[in-house]
């Protein structure tokens, strides 16, 4: 299941400080199998429900970096959406994300460069409100006007 506010572009021109855009997803064992398969990272905590029982998460959890793939297609799609160039991310994971949990990521303009079109966004993702990933992107935005 996917949730989220209308896909598109929010030009430079267009954004003001405080403006938010979000997407709610559940992970499914089917998206931590594919996302092992894509990324390689088959560590058995994802994957082995008996390996994963016995580590310090006490059960299987899903990449952190799944969990961060939904702050890129939220800053990819919405905010700023289509032509947002990446320049920076940082992360910092809270608590796991299990299969079966319903993940919302959100984002928001914290600083706007319109000379450069940088914006700067507070990132976070949440399950049953409670944090399970904070960070900040550095991203450029789309503009109307030609270079």
């Amino acid at each position: 299941m996917l949730d989220n506010l209308p896909r598109g572009t929010i030009c430079i021109e267009d954004m003001e400080i405080g403006m938010s855009r979000y997407l709610r997803k559940v992970i499914t064992d089917e998206d931590i199998e594919k996302f092992a398969d894509v990324s390689t990272d088959r560590n058995p905590v994802h994957l082995d429900d008996d390996y994963a029982e016995n580590s310090m998460f006490h059960g299987r959890i899903a990449h952190g970096m799944l969990t961060a793939s939904l702050i890129s297609a939220v800053i990819g799609e919405q905010l700023p959406g289509h032509g947002t160039v990446y320049m920076g991310q940082t992360l910092k994971f809270i608590r796991p994300v299990r299969p079966g949990d319903t993940v919302l990521a959100e984002v928001k303009v914290t600083d706007i460069d319109h000379h450069k079109r940088r914006v700067l966004l507070e990132c976070v993702c949440t399950v049953n409100d409670k944090p399970v990933l904070i960070g900040e992107a550095k991203v450029q935005a789309p503009s109307r006007k030609l270079d």
